[in-house]
Parts: structure tokens; sequence; C-alpha cells
């Protein structure tokens, strides 16, 4: 099959997108993705957390947050959370319709916001600040102190200037 070229065979990189080795000038390879929890309606997260703590009112509980839960498998609702190696998104819809981004470019500072459901829920809400100003807000995040510094550490990697303004984060030194 291979034995009438010579030297070694090289695979085009665009056929096999992997995230931290493909380029951003090459392809968008995606990093991670994120749906968001319960967490991201609060009054219904503070509603389910509250009955789930006793032991009658445990299914109602397991009901109502369930609507919201499998809900966002619906075309009208689903909504996901994607990095890649050239920006941050909210894609909507089966498609993936990007509602909102920011390259990772613009990205200053991931501000972890937790509340009383954060800890019931491991997820908190994420603000993405550039310059002195929040631009986008990630809802009910799902392990949010991970997901936060995955976003770091994907702009301090492709971001020509910006590595030197924060630390590489392992994720290893995430609780």
């Amino acid at each position: 099959m291979f034995g009438d070229i010579k030297g070694p065979v090289m695979p085009d990189p665009r056929a096999f997108p992997v995230t931290g080795v493909i380029p951003p000038q090459l392809a968008e390879g995606r990093i991670r993705e994120a749906w968001p929890s319960v967490a991201a309606v609060p009054m219904l997260a503070k509603i389910g957390r509250a009955l789930t703590g006793t032991i009658v009112l445990a299914p109602l509980a397991w009901l109502l947050m369930s609507g919201f839960y499998f809900g966002k498998l619906l075309p009208f609702f689903m909504r996901r959370y994607t990095l890649t190696n050239r920006r941050l998104m909210i894609r909507k819809g089966w498609s993936g319709k990007v509602g909102d981004e920011v390259a990772l470019a613009d990205i200053d500072d991931v501000r972890l916001e937790q509340d009383a459901n954060s800890e019931f829920f491991r997820a908190g809400t994420l603000g993405i600040v550039s310059g002195s100003s929040t631009v986008m807000t990630l809802y009910g995040v799902p392990e949010a102190d991970s997901f936060r510094i995955a976003i770091l550490n994907a702009r301090n990697a492709w971001v020509p200037g910006k590595a030197k303004t924060l630390p590489f984060i392992a994720a290893s030194a995430v609780k």
C-alpha cells in the first residue's frame, strides 16, 4: 500500500484534530465542553436542595429537578459551554449554533462565583472578564473550578503574550 512512497509518511494534521496538538492557525479543536447543571436556575436548585434534605419529599425534588435536567436536551432549551483552542462559546440547540462567544485573546480573567447551591450541585457561575467588565457569564457550570482552570490554561497556551500574566495551573491542584 505504501510501497511506492519514500521516506516517513506524516498524516495530514487536519485529519486528526487532537486538542493540545493542533495549533489554532490550522484548525479549531475542542478542549472541553460542559452542560449547565440544575444550579443554573437558582430558585429551582434551592427548592430541590431543601426538599432533598427530607426523606418524604425527596422524590418530589427529583421530579421537579428532572424537568430541567432532561429539558436541557430539548432543542429549544439545549445549551452547552464549549472551550476550543480559539474561543469560549455558548452553543444552543441540536445544531450547536453559537449564541455568544469570546476569543481567548480577549479573556483577562475568569471569576468563580459560588452560592449556597454550589457545593450541593458541585457547580458554580463563571464570569469571563475582559478589560474591567464581565463580557460573558456561564451559569451552573459543573466542576466550575476545573473549567475555570481549563479556560485560563488554554488562554495561556494559545495566546501569545498572555502566558506571562498567570502561571500554569495543574488540574491536580484543584480539590
